[in-house]
């Protein structure tokens, strides 16, 4: 009992006394819950946990109950992180904090992400991680660009001009020069190197071993102390002898300015990675020319509210989401979408903060402003990938965990080894300093986070959002891509072709038809209403059939329209005009029927053509390039839904899909082997789109679509669906070659330095290089082109 958590669980949602009663019995019947007792008054559970219990599940069962339990998500930025180890030791301690949910900490972008429940003030994780040796500092909620902190380059070349004399004797000998400091210049050159230059390694070593684990700066702590203590040691002794002895000053002066030096370039890299990021927040113009009182004032963006009037001229940058209510230009959007060509705006167009206005003036009506414009969600939307983990670094970093006293081991074996066979304990420290210097599991580390973090920014140049790394994962294995049909493989613009009637004209059908779907937003709505006019009866009591259509009265008539599922379920004979039906379908056309309800006979016939995205043979064409089969679900009829696919060369087509079909669908198909990736609107595919592996929103970026998949597409291309996949794999394979060459340096290193065929010096080059060389190659990503 003495080991068992407390934990205050708030809880919204409670009503009275049964409420109460019901979350106890709950919570009771939930695995490691030993006691709980909950409170109306406070909306609060006191429970007593037993260690490991997890809380994520807890809330899951509440919220499952109808009860809410709110959380809070934070993003801080840590700094005094080394390697892998250090961010595993802060994932650790904030695990053990019983009201943290999730903690995830990144050493590429030196931040934490962390999900904890709502009662946890964000100061005290600050507090927790600044005990333990770093600093924390919450990020604001809309960061303003920042470069991150430039790498101080003046420690390095301090350690330089030190260190070089030091080196000298060693460079002069391959030239028969012997020369040798004196040993009291060669002490007074290597300890400000080793205690001012290297007091970071001592108080980082000392925090991980005082926390009970172990990171880079311990080893090379251990190991440089060890050569420089070596030295003292003999350079004392040799004084009582009064010989000469060879020192090792210049190895631990080396090493640490070697280290020094692999951490600024590596800082430098870093910064580098992030240029996505830094790229996307310098778009937002910090002032705005603002219409207030019939006249122009300059103001910050900071300073304005919903429903002002901003004037935009030639060459500015548009600096709100809002819609053009008088102008008349063309704006680059090619920083936000990946659009190379400018677009152009006029009345009623929509605008997004950051695009440039390259022609005429523009005065637009301010709709979003600050966290809540589309800029600033896609800057979030990045971030949360670029900070969130791929499950094979989950791996990585258990590897890390384990690598400092693994190494500690093999040195101490090294050091005993040597000693005790060779007799020779200056080399067997030498060699045992090798060890400690080159294991350093900084590459493993960074391995996948670099490469995660230019695949996401360099995706988010080109219009393509990734949610998070787990997607970017799925989406390089994708063997399958299902697509939506309208407004994905075809414009979403659909026009009324033809009107087929039986037993009155066709314009009293259009005129019918146009008077239920008055108010839709559905594409077949739109061309309906298009085509019929302004000049509508009224429609009473309409409702939505999902997946078939529409019913409401008009004049005492009660009508139907939609689907021929929907006429044969209500008992209508199609038949009289089945003959109109195959014609519209041999032209790849949709259908609609209007009947009234109770009768025995349809009324007419609409036939809708939507034209094919000019770009979407060129898209499965691309897919098939790549290995990947296309599919395509619609709940059109089978006729007109194997018209297209026969244009388009798809695989398969699936039509008569009903909304909820789509996801049972997907989820067949992964059953049967497939990885399949699900392209819809966001919207009325969300059930397929988070049914399958890897969903995609194609479309204009909507909040809904944002949501609803794992990767947005900025741009209604379907061709961006391979760019997509394209990316992810060629992210994926820097991901592979850093973690493969990562572990082969270590294992490859180690025993080279444990048999004595790597000096410490060496040593330490070789370790600044293994770090820097796998951002190097992560940031040779960017080469990549669509």
């Amino acid at each position: 009992m003495a080991n068992n958590l407390e934990l205050q669980l708030p809880i919204q949602g409670m009503s009275c006394a049964s409420c109460v009663s019901r979350l106890e019995r709950l919570l009771a019947r939930q695995p490691g819950v030993v006691q709980v007792s909950v409170n109306l008054a406070s909306e609060q559970a006191q429970l007593q946990l037993t260690p490991g219990t997890t809380l994520r599940a807890l809330i899951s069962a509440v919220e499952q109950a109808g009860f809410q339990v709110p959380t809070q998500t934070w993003q801080l930025d840590i700094g005094g992180m080394s390697c892998a180890g250090c961010a595993s030791r802060i994932e650790r301690l904030l695990a053990k904090q019983s009201s943290v949910i999730d903690a995830s900490v990144n050493l590429a972008t030196e931040q934490a992400h962390i999900t904890a429940l709502a009662t946890l003030p964000a100061t005290q994780l600050t507090h927790l991680i600044e005990q333990a040796g770093f600093q924390a500092r919450l990020q604001a909620q809309s960061p303003a660009p920042h470069a991150g902190d430039s790498p101080s380059f003046w420690p390095w070349l301090i350690g330089v001009t030190l260190t070089l004399p030091l080196l000298l004797p060693m460079l002069l000998a391959p030239f028969g020069i012997d020369w040798t400091l004196p040993v009291a210049l060669q002490f007074l050159l290597a300890t400000p190197v080793q205690f001012w230059l290297g007091a970071r390694f001592y108080r980082a070593g000392w925090l991980a071993l005082r926390a009970g684990g172990g990171n880079m700066d311990l080893l090379v702590a251990i190991g440089t102390s060890a050569a420089y203590g070596l030295s003292v040691y003999l350079a004392v002794t040799a004084g009582q002898h009064h010989a000469s002895p060879h020192l090792y000053f210049e190895t631990s002066a080396v090493v640490i300015t070697l280290v020094r030096l692999g951490k600024w370039l590596e800082a430098r890299a870093r910064q580098q990675t992030s240029s996505a990021i830094r790229a996307l927040q310098a778009l937002q113009p910090e002032v705005a020319c603002v219409m207030r009182a019939g006249r122009e004032q300059t103001l910050p963006l900071s300073a304005l509210v919903i429903g002002d009037r901003v004037r935009v001229r030639a060459g500015e940058r548009i600096p709100v989401d809002g819609v053009v209510v008088e102008g008349i230009s063309e704006v680059d959007e090619s920083l936000l979408t990946g659009e190379s060509l400018p677009v152009t705006k006029q009345g009623g167009d929509r605008v997004t903060g950051g695009a440039i206005n390259q022609h005429g003036t523009l005065i637009i009506e301010t709709q979003a402003l600050g966290a809540e414009s589309r800029l600033a969600r896609i800057v979030r939307l990045v971030q949360a990938a670029q900070g969130a983990k791929a499950p094979v670094q989950r791996l990585a970093d258990r590897v890390s965990a384990l690598f400092v006293p693994v190494v500690l081991v093999i040195a101490a074996g090294t050091l005993l080894g040597w000693g005790v066979t060779s007799h020779d304990w200056q080399s067997a420290v030498l060699h045992a300093v090798a060890v400690l210097v080159i294991a350093c599991p900084c590459a493993l580390g960074l391995a996948t986070p670099a490469a995660i973090m230019v695949g996401t920014g360099l995706a988010a140049r080109h219009g393509i959002l990734i949610k998070d790394a787990e997607a970017l994962e799925l989406a390089q294995g994708i063997t399958l891509v299902a697509f939506d049909k309208t407004g994905t493989l075809t414009l979403g613009q659909p026009t009324v072709q033809q009107i087929s009637a039986q037993g009155t004209d066709s314009a009293a059908v259009l005129a019918l038809a146009a008077a239920l779907q008055r108010g839709s937003q559905h594409p077949l709505a739109k061309a309906i209403l298009h085509a019929a006019g302004s000049d509508l009866a009224p429609a009473s009591d309409v409702q939505t059939l999902p997946g078939l259509g529409v019913s409401g009265w008009i004049a005492g008539h009660c009508y139907l329209l939609g689907s021929r599922r929907l006429m044969t379920e209500a008992g209508i004979d199609c038949s009289p005009l089945a003959a109109a039906e195959a014609q519209a379908q041999q032209q790849g056309y949709s259908v609609a029927w209007l009947a009234v309800k109770g009768s025995t006979r349809v009324l007419g016939m609409l036939s809708f053509g939507d034209a094919l995205r000019p770009q979407a043979a060129a898209a499965i064409a691309t897919l098939h390039r790549m290995g990947v089969r296309c599919l395509m679900l619609s709940g059109d009829n089978q006729a007109a839904a194997d018209h297209i696919g026969q244009q388009l060369g798809l695989d398969r087509v699936m039509a008569e899909i009903l909304p909820e079909q789509k996801a049972a669908v997907i989820g067949e198909l992964r059953q049967g082997g497939e990885r399949v990736a699900m392209v819809g609107d966001g919207i009325n595919d969300a059930p397929a789109l988070a049914a399958a592996d890897v969903g995609i929103a194609m479309g204009q970026g909507t909040d809904v679509a944002m949501q609803a998949a794992a990767i947005t597409l900025m741009r209604s291309d379907p061709v961006m669906v391979a760019q997509a996949i394209s990316l992810s794999r060629a992210t994926w394979r820097k991901i592979r070659q850093n973690l493969f060459w990562a572990l082969i340096f270590n294992a490859l290193g180690i025993p080279l330095a444990a048999l004595g065929w790597l000096s410490p010096m060496l040593a330490g080059a070789a370790m600044a290089f293994s770090s820097v060389s796998v951002i190097v190659n992560a940031l040779w990503l960017r080469r990549w082109q669509p």
